[in-house]
């Protein structure tokens, strides 16, 4: 009971948080320090009511048998108009990069050979030597399959640990000089769609349910920056369309090898687990401070 009445009152103080942060932008800032991250949020944009800047740190994403560890910074970042019924639109960045095509070594490379727990480091040095070289290595990248305008994102429900906090349209490109430039898990006419929570998952069997979290937040720059830290966004109820457009003209033999590797990708069997820091701020603050320091 006391956990409960402790969570519920964490929620109410960030849904408070985030409504004080709307009322913060007439004040004056700096587009300096914490603000810098904003460059390239749309804030002459009319219908952009905030700046969002996400980097993804860490978590992973497993597409079936495969498990690919985000080690490489992911960003996303843009702006969102006025909440309808609990969701806002996105609006794309103005660098047109509203999700960094950031590349992710998937373990054990094209052959999906990984040593066994608990190897020496020689033997892991030998088998990335022989299985994740520049032939076998195998990356994979996580891009938007749809416009930014398609990503949908809720400012309550992240705050709660409730429901969709980000629903993201994406698909994967692996790349390996073997699979040519076109292999993607996922497409713009079959996205796979995350629908990512900070609270507890249901998903179909045989995943079970996990949760994420708000994390911890403080405001930065006066007031006028919050930033959530530690946030976790997970969800394992999403399905993925098999591995297309690889290996070329050999396609006909490589999609179907690159499917056996992946294994079954319908609901139940994946799993996305997003660790970020997060930091929002009115459109109206950094607009002010770009006119304050051209």
């Amino acid at each position: 009971m006391h956990k409960s009445r402790t969570r519920m009152g964490c929620t109410a103080f960030v849904a408070v948080a985030l409504a004080v942060l709307g009322l913060a932008g007439s004040a004056s800032a700096k587009l300096v320090g914490e603000f810098t991250k904003f460059q390239q949020c749309p804030w002459t944009n009319a219908e952009a009511k905030k700046c969002l800047y996400s980097l993804t740190e860490g978590g992973k994403v497993i597409l079936g048998n495969k498990e690919v560890p985000i080690v490489k910074p992911v960003t996303l970042q843009g702006a969102f108009g006025k909440p309808v019924e609990r969701i806002s639109p996105f609006i794309e960045a103005t660098n047109k990069v509203t999700l960094s095509k950031t590349s992710e070594e998937v373990p054990g490379g094209l052959l999906g050979i990984v040593p066994p727990a608990g190897s020496s480091p020689l033997v892991k040095a030998l088998s990335k030597f022989f299985f994740d070289n520049a032939l076998t290595g195998v990356n994979a990248t996580l891009e938007l399959a749809k416009p930014a305008s398609e990503i949908k994102i809720s400012e309550l429900n992240l705050a709660e640990e409730a429901e969709v906090a980000l629903k993201l349209p994406v698909m994967v490109h692996l790349e390996n000089p073997f699979l040519g430039k076109s292999c993607f898990v996922g497409s713009s006419s079959s996205p796979i769609t995350l629908e990512l929570t900070s609270g507890e998952t249901s998903p179909s069997s045989p995943n079970s349910p996990i949760s994420g979290k708000a994390g911890a937040f403080e405001f930065l720059e006066e007031g006028r920056v919050l930033q959530l830290s530690g946030n976790e966004l997970v969800d394992n109820k999403w399905s993925a369309p098999a591995a297309s457009g690889c290996g070329g003209i050999l396609g006909f033999l490589v999609n179907p090898i690159i499917n056996a590797q992946l294994g079954t990708t319908t609901k139940g069997h994946n799993t996305a687990i997003l660790k970020n820091t997060i930091d929002i701020a009115t459109a109206a603050a950094v607009k002010k401070n770009n006119e304050e320091h051209p």
